[in-house]
């Protein structure tokens, strides 16, 4: 079996990698899941430190409980920072993309005959997108209106109701 005293430079290493994985996923070097799977492996040495640490004499009981905790909440630093700068990442990629696609949309000119054919294209598209959003400002409203009568309807049944 492994002893706490083992165990300890092998967690600081890990903390101390992590730490390293972490700048290289902000530099976009290496993908935040390795750095998570890196994180995951530590967090599951510190809690087979934790149970090593019943082992020994109460004097180092409070050290190494102390030290445990440091690497944990070293390693909970490291997690936040890593999973905000994901989701920063993520949510940037994402509106790249729908900005892309907007972009491709107004992009694609096809070669009309004349002007006119072109302006009656346009005003196509604008009535295409016009309709769509006011589906979706309809599907709203009808939503929030099932919302209110279904709230309605639960006040009316809970008026006799006391605590």
């Amino acid at each position: 079996m492994t002893s706490i005293v083992e165990l300890f430079p092998k967690c600081r290493k890990l903390a101390y990698d992590s730490r390293q994985q972490l700048a290289q996923v902000q530099n976009g070097i290496m993908y935040p899941s390795e750095l998570f799977m890196s994180l995951d492996e530590l967090s599951m040495q510190l809690d087979l430190m934790q149970q090593l640490v019943l082992r020994e004499t109460p004097a180092q009981r409070e050290v190494w409980k102390r030290k445990i905790q440091e690497l944990r909440e070293d390693a909970i630093a490291i997690r936040r920072q890593g999973e905000h700068f994901d989701r920063v990442v993520n949510t940037n990629a994402r509106h790249q993309k729908e900005r892309d696609e907007l972009l491709t949309r107004r992009r694609q000119r096809k070669e009309y005959s004349s002007t006119e054919e072109r302006d009656l294209a346009n005003l196509a598209d604008e009535s295409k997108s016009w309709q769509q959003s006011q589906y979706m400002v309809s599907d709203l409203l009808s939503n929030g209106e099932a919302s209110l009568n279904h709230l309605v309807q639960q006040r009316q049944q809970l008026r006799g109701v006391t605590r």
